[in-house]
């Protein structure tokens, strides 16, 4: 497959996430396989390199549920969904967004726009949940939050309807990349690289040193059945070594970190690209 040079109308994320890519998918394109015919995005997140590539094959995979019921629904159901979103711009303020953020219950259809509606209000775009596994972030500062983009709904929900999406964890993969047809990317929780890092707090008590080299395993394996391989993490001495050892390319790439804890660490960062090829 040709990688494709997206159009202003290319479908784009419908999610702000975390640790997006859409900003770096231009560092991303030489080192991006010319050719391929499978791809697997392990860690779906906002799914940015997928909206890129626009594969004609593909499988969109993450442990975060209430994250894949969306991208079913945006898949399916788009015409619903957008009816929904409608209804919650319309209704938005304070008191409805915390009255949403308390109430987690009802259909697939329902769970979906309030994930989204959460996502464009609340801070930052982020997505957190409490030990009792309840979203807990805040009411962001936005005059008129893009609650519900048609447009933008309707092109992810075409480019997504040639996937198969499903809640699996990351090693999963392995039991359907077997060859150099296949390119997997994997986006995961980055390993932190201070006690202020925001890569601290978006990957503590989820994603430890543990998996961090269960992942470096999986791509090795991955690696050794010739399946074309891309990692991105923080650039640290920790991920550097644990990579090095399975003799992968590393590159590094500029990110704008913004969410930090201290505002003085606000800013351009290093972060590493991880090939197998």
């Amino acid at each position: 497959m040709v990688i494709q040079i997206p159009k202003e109308t290319s479908p784009r994320p419908f999610l702000k996430w975390a640790g997006g890519k859409s900003r770096l998918i231009q560092q991303y394109i030489p080192y991006f396989p010319k050719s391929y015919k499978n791809y697997y995005e392990p860690f779906l997140g906002g799914g940015a390199v997928f909206f890129y590539l626009q594969p004609n094959i593909a499988t969109l995979t993450d442990i975060n549920a209430e994250l894949i019921n969306t991208y079913c629904c945006v898949t399916c159901h788009a015409d619903e969904l957008i009816f929904l979103l409608k209804e919650h711009k319309y209704r938005h303020n304070k008191d409805y967004y915390y009255s949403v953020r308390n109430h987690s219950d009802g259909t697939d259809i329902e769970k979906a726009a309030r994930l989204i509606y959460l996502n464009k209000t609340c801070f930052n775009g982020l997505y957190r949940v409490n030990s009792q596994g309840k979203f807990n972030v805040p009411l962001g500062r936005y005059e008129n939050p893009n609650i519900c983009s048609e447009v933008l709904l309707k092109a992810a929900s075409e480019a997504l309807s040639h996937a198969e999406i499903k809640q699996a964890d990351f090693t999963e993969v392995l039991n359907h990349a077997t060859s150099s047809d296949d390119f997997v990317f994997f986006d995961p929780p980055y390993y932190p690289i201070s006690d202020t890092s925001y890569f601290t707090a978006y990957s503590q008590n989820c994603f430890s040193k543990k998996d961090q080299e269960l992942l470096r395993d999986t791509c090795a394996e991955l690696a050794n059945r010739g399946v074309k391989v891309m990692v991105c993490n923080s650039d640290s001495e920790f991920i550097r070594n644990i990579y090095k050892d399975i003799n992968f390319e590393t590159y590094k790439i500029k990110a704008a970190r913004s969410i930090n804890s201290n505002i003085k660490n606000r800013g351009m960062i290093d972060e590493l690209l991880i090939t197998s090829f």
